[in-house]
């Protein structure tokens, strides 16, 4: 008999950014203010991953001082 075990599948993360206390908490999360969690998700989507590879990718690029 062959085992047909299945691996779950990865749990996808949404940002809402209606839910202030949620933006709250990624921005925390993120290290970033809430003001660039709602950039990152209206450039990017609500998906964690991707924000998170948004803002990544933003920070790189930002100048240094």
């Amino acid at each position: 008999m062959q085992s047909t075990t299945q691996k779950p599948a990865a749990r996808q993360e949404r940002i809402d950014v209606r839910d202030d206390y949620a933006v709250c908490a990624w921005a925390r999360h993120f290290n970033v203010t809430q003001a660039r969690v709602k950039e990152a998700v209206a450039a990017a989507g609500d998906d964690a991953e991707q924000v998170r590879a948004h803002l990544t990718r933003s920070a790189s690029e930002r100048p240094s001082a």
